[in-house]
Protein backbone atom coordinates (compact mmCIF):
# COMPACT_ATOMS: atom_id res chain seq x y z
CA UNK A 1 0.00 0.00 0.00
CA UNK A 2 3.06 2.23 0.28
CA UNK A 3 3.28 2.88 -3.51
CA UNK A 4 -0.18 3.65 -3.76
CA UNK A 5 -0.04 6.33 -1.21
CA UNK A 6 3.15 7.76 -2.58
CA UNK A 7 1.40 7.70 -6.42
CA UNK A 8 -1.55 9.54 -4.90
CA UNK A 9 0.69 12.07 -3.01
CA UNK A 10 2.78 12.86 -6.22
CA UNK A 11 -0.62 13.01 -8.82
CA UNK A 12 -1.84 14.93 -5.87
CA UNK A 13 0.72 18.05 -5.87
CA UNK A 14 -0.31 21.04 -7.22
CA UNK A 15 2.82 21.38 -10.34
CA UNK A 16 1.84 18.31 -11.65
CA UNK A 17 -2.06 19.05 -11.98
CA UNK A 18 -1.47 22.81 -13.34
CA UNK A 19 0.96 20.75 -15.31
CA UNK A 20 -1.93 18.45 -17.09
CA UNK A 21 -4.08 20.92 -17.28
CA UNK A 22 -1.40 23.19 -19.22
CA UNK A 23 -1.04 19.92 -21.72
CA UNK A 24 -4.81 20.18 -21.82
CA UNK A 25 -5.05 23.99 -23.12
CA UNK A 26 -1.79 24.01 -25.10
CA UNK A 27 -3.26 21.41 -27.41
CA UNK A 28 -6.33 23.01 -27.99
CA UNK A 29 -4.27 26.10 -28.54
CA UNK A 30 -2.52 24.64 -30.72
CA UNK A 31 -5.54 24.03 -32.68
CA UNK A 32 -6.73 27.33 -32.38
CA UNK A 33 -3.58 28.53 -33.80
CA UNK A 34 -3.50 25.76 -36.78
CA UNK A 35 -6.80 26.55 -37.85
CA UNK A 36 -5.80 30.59 -37.70
CA UNK A 37 -2.79 30.12 -39.65
CA UNK A 38 -4.51 27.91 -42.17
CA UNK A 39 -7.40 29.35 -42.50
CA UNK A 40 -7.15 33.13 -42.00
CA UNK A 41 -3.02 34.70 -42.58
CA UNK A 42 -1.76 32.18 -44.87
CA UNK A 43 -4.75 32.91 -47.36
CA UNK A 44 -4.45 36.74 -47.66
CA UNK A 45 -0.16 36.18 -48.21
CA UNK A 46 -1.21 33.30 -50.88
CA UNK A 47 -2.81 36.47 -52.63
CA UNK A 48 -0.68 38.71 -52.02
CA UNK A 49 2.10 36.34 -53.70
CA UNK A 50 0.04 35.51 -56.56
CA UNK A 51 -2.90 33.29 -55.38
CA UNK A 52 -0.56 30.36 -53.99
CA UNK A 53 -2.19 28.10 -51.58
CA UNK A 54 0.99 26.78 -49.60
CA UNK A 55 -0.05 23.87 -48.01
CA UNK A 56 -0.55 22.96 -51.58
CA UNK A 57 3.37 23.74 -52.21
CA UNK A 58 5.50 20.27 -52.75
CA UNK A 59 8.51 19.37 -54.46
CA UNK A 60 8.15 15.97 -56.61
CA UNK A 61 11.05 13.89 -56.25
CA UNK A 62 9.51 11.03 -58.38
CA UNK A 63 9.69 12.06 -62.22
CA UNK A 64 6.28 11.66 -62.64
CA UNK A 65 3.76 14.63 -62.83
CA UNK A 66 1.28 14.61 -60.55
CA UNK A 67 -1.69 17.24 -60.49
CA UNK A 68 -1.62 18.04 -57.07
CA UNK A 69 -0.09 16.75 -53.49
CA UNK A 70 -2.93 15.11 -53.04
CA UNK A 71 -2.27 12.99 -56.46
CA UNK A 72 1.30 12.63 -55.42
CA UNK A 73 0.39 11.27 -52.04
CA UNK A 74 -2.52 8.95 -53.06
CA UNK A 75 0.39 7.64 -55.50
CA UNK A 76 2.42 7.20 -53.09
CA UNK A 77 5.39 9.65 -55.16
CA UNK A 78 8.00 10.89 -52.58
CA UNK A 79 7.47 14.39 -52.36
CA UNK A 80 8.91 17.52 -50.30
CA UNK A 81 6.13 19.25 -48.98
CA UNK A 82 7.59 22.77 -47.92
CA UNK A 83 4.64 24.41 -48.06
CA UNK A 84 2.57 22.76 -45.21
CA UNK A 85 6.52 23.48 -43.63
CA UNK A 86 6.48 26.77 -43.93
CA UNK A 87 2.55 26.31 -42.20
CA UNK A 88 4.17 24.97 -39.47
CA UNK A 89 6.67 27.59 -39.33
CA UNK A 90 4.40 30.07 -39.14
CA UNK A 91 2.35 27.94 -36.70
CA UNK A 92 5.16 27.94 -34.27
CA UNK A 93 6.23 31.52 -34.71
CA UNK A 94 2.49 32.32 -33.42
CA UNK A 95 2.69 30.15 -30.69
CA UNK A 96 6.17 31.10 -29.47
CA UNK A 97 4.64 35.16 -29.86
CA UNK A 98 2.01 34.69 -27.74
CA UNK A 99 3.69 33.08 -24.93
CA UNK A 100 6.60 35.58 -25.33
CA UNK A 101 3.59 38.34 -24.60
CA UNK A 102 1.53 35.84 -21.95
CA UNK A 103 4.53 35.66 -20.11
CA UNK A 104 5.78 39.41 -20.20
CA UNK A 105 2.43 40.58 -19.11
CA UNK A 106 2.56 37.63 -16.17
CA UNK A 107 6.00 39.33 -15.05
CA UNK A 108 4.98 42.47 -14.94
CA UNK A 109 1.79 41.64 -12.84
CA UNK A 110 4.19 39.94 -10.41
CA UNK A 111 5.16 42.06 -7.47
CA UNK A 112 8.81 41.14 -5.90
CA UNK A 113 9.47 39.05 -3.05
CA UNK A 114 9.90 41.49 -0.08
CA UNK A 115 11.86 39.73 2.31
CA UNK A 116 10.28 39.89 5.92
CA UNK A 117 13.56 40.56 7.65
CA UNK A 118 15.60 43.42 6.43
CA UNK A 119 19.28 42.46 5.47
CA UNK A 120 22.27 43.64 7.13
CA UNK A 121 25.33 45.17 5.17
CA UNK A 122 27.88 43.27 5.41
CA UNK A 123 30.28 45.85 3.85
CA UNK A 124 31.58 49.42 4.52
CA UNK A 125 32.79 52.12 2.66
CA UNK A 126 36.45 53.29 3.33
CA UNK A 127 36.31 57.01 3.90
CA UNK A 128 39.77 57.58 2.49
CA UNK A 129 39.59 55.96 -0.99
CA UNK A 130 36.35 55.22 -1.27
CA UNK A 131 36.57 51.03 -1.74
CA UNK A 132 33.87 48.62 -0.06
CA UNK A 133 35.61 46.83 2.80
CA UNK A 134 34.01 44.21 5.01
CA UNK A 135 31.72 45.82 7.83
CA UNK A 136 33.88 44.05 10.74
CA UNK A 137 37.54 45.08 9.35
CA UNK A 138 39.51 48.00 10.97
CA UNK A 139 41.94 48.30 8.38
CA UNK A 140 41.42 49.66 4.36
CA UNK A 141 42.85 46.50 2.33
CA UNK A 142 43.34 49.08 0.01
CA UNK A 143 44.63 52.21 1.54
CA UNK A 144 46.17 50.49 4.47
CA UNK A 145 44.39 53.35 6.37
CA UNK A 146 42.76 52.73 9.86
CA UNK A 147 39.14 53.10 10.82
Amino acid sequence: MKIAEEFKAFIMRGNVIDMAVGVIIGGAFGKIVASMVSDIIMPPIGLLLGKVDFSSLYLNMSGKVYGSLAEAQKAGAPTLNYGLFLNNVINFLIVAFVIFIMIKQINKLQKPAKSAVPVAPTTKECPFCCSSVAIKAVRCPNCTSQF
